[in-house]
Parts: structure tokens; C-alpha cells; sequence
């Protein structure tokens, strides 16, 4: 059985929905868990579509107000780490040597680790002329001179140094084989599992039968998380991306205010609108911005979404046909 409806512009999600990178996101909510005392497993389900900084405002409170953009970066960097260890340094790396770069997009250089701060740190406020005259060599670079192949019967490990090291200084660093005692496990597993970011089956066709100026993302992540994801599996954002450190938002889903401001910005009522969606807070902000949601099975099981008032319940986008009829979208979902 089939059903169809027409709609006037498309509403996605992220992470989930457009790309999967629970594996990767999960990795970095567990350090989190970890570094805090928590149970990774309670955590990590407590914090599936929200934003970064409603999740570390209720696991780390100790975050000053003035810290928590930053906090935000560097955990998303850590997402983005994960995601690209294996393939960069691990057993998944093409390259000869073990120096080779991690691209910049994935890390910024106002961080020394990609983990967060700890929690007696209280770094003070910095002009922007603060940070060019202190400015060192980006972390990308860093990490990548401190990278160390380590000799495996089977196969090749990469060990990462935990503390921030001058760049006149690596060599005599990693002479010292002591160091070697210190360093950081969960880098070390980071580059041996594959948690590297896909896309999901069907988007691709979705996004192409989509004219430009037609659809938009919401996503609870902010924006150098998002744009990572995206571009890594080849999605170019779309002019209308609302991220979460947008500052025209007033809450995250589960209330409806990005999908409500991805509209405004699109220029179409929501109510017109088609929002594809994976997780249940991110279902509830769909229906309560009053669009026709389309929720994926992509990383829940359906007895955990189906209930959340999403209009159809599909696996995934395979299971939604687009096409442009008369100036409309035309959604058809398929049995």
C-alpha cells in the first residue's frame, strides 16, 4: 500500500537521517561519560538528538557560561576525530608514513587534545588579538608530527602523546620512551575502530529530486560538526543550515525552533513543510512545528519511534519517492 502528499519544501535532519555517524558520536559521548564518572551506556542514550551544549550543560554544569562555545567545538572535534582516526592513522590508512596530516577541517587550532577541558579548568576570556599573537602551529599539525607507528606482529597501531607539545621539542619528546607510559588510551583505540561517517541509503537520490532553494538541514549539531559530516560523505550544505550554536535559537529540539526558523528561512509555512527525522526528540520537534514528519528507521528501532507521533514510519529514504509536479513536491511512500 502506498500513500501520497504533496509538500512545498523538505526539513532534514542530520546525523541519523542524512548521515550516520553514531558510531563516532557515541565514541565521544562515552569519553565524555568516562572523563565525567558516568555510565557511558546511560549517557550516551540520554543525549541522542539534542544539542552538544544542553547535553554538556547537564552532564559537565561546572562549565562557566563563557566557556561552553568552546566546549562545544572541541567536543565536536572529538566527534570528528573518531571519525577519522582509523582511516588516517589506523589499520584503514593508505599512506606510507605515519606524519601524514589529519585535514584541518576536523580540528581547530585553539585546542591542544581533542577532549575536553578538565573540570578545574577555568580558562579566562581572550581578545582576538590575544589569540593571534599567542597563536602556536594548528593542533592538526601538532598531533600529526607527534603521531608514533608502533610495531604490531599483525598489523600497526598509532599512539598519540596526551600533552601539548612545542614544536622545536617533538623530537626530544618521543626520544624519551618514558613518554611513551603516558599516553592517552582512548586516542590509541580512536584510530583502531572504523567510525568513519556515511551516508544513508536513499539520500542521495532525496537531495538530487529536490530543487536548490527547496529543502534545508536542522540539525542538533553545531556547525563544525555538521558541515564535517556533510561534506565527508559529499553533501554540500545547503545555504539554509540551522545548527545548534545558531543564536537566533532559543531551544533545541525537542521544541520545534529549528525546524520553525529552517522554514522561515526557506521562506514556506511549516505547515507545508516535510520533515524527515530519526530520533524521538527530534520526531516531537517535527510534529510540534506542525509538518508532516517522515521518521527513519536508521538508528532507532521502530518501537521506539513509531510512537512518537510521526505521520509514516519508513526504514529509510528508499522507502520515499520526490518528484516536482506543477511547482509541488510530490511525496509518494512506498510499501
Amino acid at each position: 500500500m502506498t500513500s501520497t502528499f504533496y509538500a512545498d519544501a523538505v526539513l532534514f535532519d542530520m546525523d541519523g537521517t542524512l548521515t550516520d555517524s553514531i558510531a563516532a558520536v557515541e565514541a565521544a559521548w562515552g569519553k565524555v561519560a568516562k572523563d565525567m564518572g558516568h555510565d557511558p551506556e546511560h549517557v550516551i542514550a540520554a543525549t541522542h538528538g539534542k544539542r552538544a551544549i544542553d547535553n554538556l550543560a547537564q552532564f559537565k554544569p561546572h562549565i562557566l557560561t563563557h566557556q561552553m562555545d568552546g566546549e562545544v567545538q572541541t567536543f565536536e572535534e572529538s566527534i570528528l576525530f573518531f571519525a577519522d582516526a582509523y582511516a588516517n592513522h589506523g589499520l584503514g590508512s593508505r599512506r606510507s608514513s605515519p606524519t601524514s596530516c589529519i585535514p584541518e577541517s576536523a580540528l581547530d587550532s585553539r585546542t591542544t587534545t581533542p577532549s575536553l577541558t578538565s573540570a578545574n579548568s577555568t580558562p579566562s576570556p581572550r581578545t582576538s588579538s590575544d589569540v593571534q599573537s599567542s597563536r602556536r602551529p594548528s593542533f592538526a599539525t601538532r598531533l600529526s608530527d607527534a603521531l608514533i607507528a608502533v610495531p604490531n606482529s599483525e598489523d600497526r597501531y598509532i599512539k598519540v602523546v596526551d600533552s601539548p607539545i612545542e614544536e622545536d621539542n617533538v623530537d626530544e619528546h618521543f626520544n624519551d620512551k618514558t613518554q611513551m607510559n603516558q599516553l592517552e588510551a582512548w586516542q590509541i583505540e580512536a584510530a583502531a575502530v572504523d567510525r568513519s561517517v556515511r551516508i544513508l541509503p536513499g539520500v542521495k537520490k532525496m537531495i538530487e529530486s529536490i530543487p536548490d532553494g527547496r529543502y534545508a538541514v536542522a540539525t542538533s549539531g553545531a556547525k563544525t560538526y555538521a558541515y564535517g559530516c556533510m561534506t565527508r560523505v559529499g553533501i554540500t550544505p545547503p545555504p539554509v543550515t540551522i545548527t545548534a550554536d545558531d543564536k537566533r535559537l532559543k531551544a533545541g529540539k525537542p521544541a520545534p525552533d529549528p525546524f520553525l526558523l529552517a522554514a522561515e528561512c526557506l521562506g514556506f509555512d511549516p505547515k507545508n513543510c516535510v520533515v524527515f527525522e530519526d530520533s524521538p526528540s527530534g520526531i516531537r520537534a517535527g510534529v510540534a512545528s506542525g509538518a508532516i514528519v517522515i521518521a527513519v528507521c536508521t538508528s532507532h528501532e521502530r518501537a521506539k519511534i513509531e510512537n512518537c507521533g510521526a505521520h509514516f514510519v519508513v526504514d529509510d529514504m528508499e522507502k520515499v519517492d520526490c518528484e516536482l509536479v506543477e511547482g509541488q513536491l510530490r511525496f509518494t511512500i512506498l510499501a
